[in-house]
């Protein structure tokens, strides 16, 4: 009987082994667990591993800079003003909703001086070399073309071509559809560069600059390119480079009618299902000084927090940004002092650095902040006339 009784038991002592086995071998792992997620792992040798890097720490926030130059005061100052602002437990937070950052085009985010801006160029091309145009170009335009000219071959820039200049644009491509505008806008952009090789119009936006726009997005930040160029024009060239909707390039107007609307004001017409939207031939407003600080208030209806820009024709939207304002906020405005890699101008940059000096804004050097403009294989040509 007693042989019988151990023969009964030996099975639940082994069920009872095998049981107790696998409890201690889940606690090992549960604790092995527990301790690499609380300290580094080792390897052979007690030697520890290099612990993995958090991608919103200090050293990923300063790679996605990577083309601005270690010692470039924005690179520091932008990358300490985002650790603070988003940070929820700092006095300096700044809510999603508010991260707000306005960017200039020419010369703040693409090349101004090819020899000239895009659109003066765009006009120029227009009026004196479009076979389907210049034919048909008025005396008005003519004239504005051969001031543009001038601007190009001087480098000096006259105080009324900027109306003259977007009258000239309204008449000489009235009555295009949107999407023709758009279309022609596109075809020059696509056109080589003149002071540079190796480089489209469409593809002389500074790399540095865009590499900032991706920065702001990636911390939430809304981007607004806040232009003096037509708005059109401004939407058709930052088209598939910078990556902002529709909605969010603001530029200098002209007027918008209906196909069949003729010289009917806008409050007694009706659009129709026959009709288009075109271009309607009369400028409305150039988007310089002031008018910056007027339309961000019109069409963003916030105070940025970041402001970017080149001239003169930012200082309004850059003191706008940092004065009065309820968050933290920067202005950075841009040297052309780069005459190896772009086409600059030292008595601007020189006239920039002193008015960002006056101002409270943060100096941009091309030339020493950035390490490289648009990326390998673009030349500057007449350097090395």
């Amino acid at each position: 009987m007693e042989e019988q009784k151990k023969n009964n038991a030996t099975p639940w002592k082994v069920a009872t082994c095998v049981l107790a086995a696998l409890l201690a071998a889940v606690c090992v792992l549960y604790a092995v667990n527990l301790a690499n997620s609380n300290v580094s792992m080792t390897i052979p040798g007690d030697v520890e591993s290099t612990p993995v890097i958090s991608e919103t720490s200090a050293d990923a926030q300063t790679d996605a800079l990577s083309l601005w130059t270690d010692t470039a005061p924005l690179k520091s100052e932008l990358t300490e003003f985002m650790q603070a602002i988003t940070d929820e437990s700092s006095k300096d937070f700044i809510p999603a909703e508010s991260r707000i950052a306005v960017f200039d085009m020419d010369g703040t985010l693409c090349c101004e001086t090819d020899p000239g801006y895009f659109d003066h160029k765009l006009l120029y091309h227009r009026v004196m070399e479009d076979p389907n145009y210049k034919d048909q170009a008025s005396d008005e335009e003519k004239e504005t073309a051969e001031i543009i000219k001038t601007y190009f071959e001087t480098g000096e820039y006259p105080e009324d071509l900027s109306i003259k200049h977007g009258k000239a644009v309204a008449s000489a491509f009235k009555g295009m559809t949107l999407d023709e505008f758009d279309a022609y806008v596109k075809s020059y952009r696509d056109e080589s560069m003149i002071s540079y090789e190796g480089m489209t119009n469409g593809e002389a936006f500074y790399k540095p600059m865009l590499q900032v726009i991706e920065y702001l997005q990636n911390n939430d930040f809304t981007v607004y390119v806040i232009s003096g160029t037509d708005r059109l024009i401004t939407r058709g060239l930052c088209d598939g480079t910078i990556d902002v909707p529709m909605s969010q390039i603001i530029g200098s107007d002209e007027s918008l009618v209906a196909t069949n609307q003729g010289d009917t004001d806008g409050l007694e017409y009706t659009f129709s299902h026959d009709d288009q939207v075109i271009t309607g031939g009369e400028f409305i407003i150039k988007n310089l000084k002031m008018n910056k600080v007027s339309v961000i208030e019109k069409e963003i209806g916030a105070q940025p927090v970041l402001c970017f820009g080149n001239s003169s024709g930012d200082a309004a939207m850059a003191n706008f940004t940092i004065t009065n304002n309820p968050y933290r906020s920067g202005a950075y405005l841009l040297c052309c002092d780069d005459l190896e890699r772009e086409n600059g101008n030292l008595e601007k940059a020189e006239k920039m650095r002193k008015s960002c000096e006056e101002n409270g804004w943060t100096a941009v050097s091309m030339k020493d902040d950035w390490t490289t403009i648009y990326g390998d294989g673009v030349t500057y040509k007449r350097n090395t006339q």
